[in-house]
């Protein structure tokens, strides 16, 4: 699976929009997982995997390749993963769709006596 790059077509769209090709990056599975992880700092590629429910090794390294090369996250000196400068203003970015998520889980919850 090649790496989506704003100005090349991807999933859903031909125009390469940048936020199309964002959407298909962190779409993939794993991957928001991946960063959710990461945003208290750095972790190993065992610890990762243990905090992703014991996903395949051969996911989280691909993930872990593609957020690299899309210069979301890096390796630091200790071989540990965390959020480059730019994954930190993405995951930040990301914190008003997080809340509206939350709002509308609020307003999708069925009372008890209604069910």
């Amino acid at each position: 699976m090649t790496l989506p790059k704003p100005g090349k077509p991807v999933w859903g769209s031909w125009t390469g929009r940048p936020i199309m090709a964002l959407l298909d990056l962190l779409g993939r599975r794993w991957a928001l997982r991946i960063l959710w992880e990461l945003q208290d700092g750095s972790a190993g590629f065992r610890a990762l995997q243990d905090r992703c429910d014991a996903m395949s090794p051969s996911v989280l390294s691909q993930r872990l390749s593609e957020l690299q090369e899309a210069g979301i996250v890096q390796q630091n000196e200790q071989a540990d993963y965390t959020l480059t400068q730019e994954g930190a203003i993405l995951l930040h970015s990301l914190a008003p769709l997080n809340d509206w998520a939350l709002r509308w889980a609020e307003r999708e919850r069925v009372p008890q006596d209604e069910q």
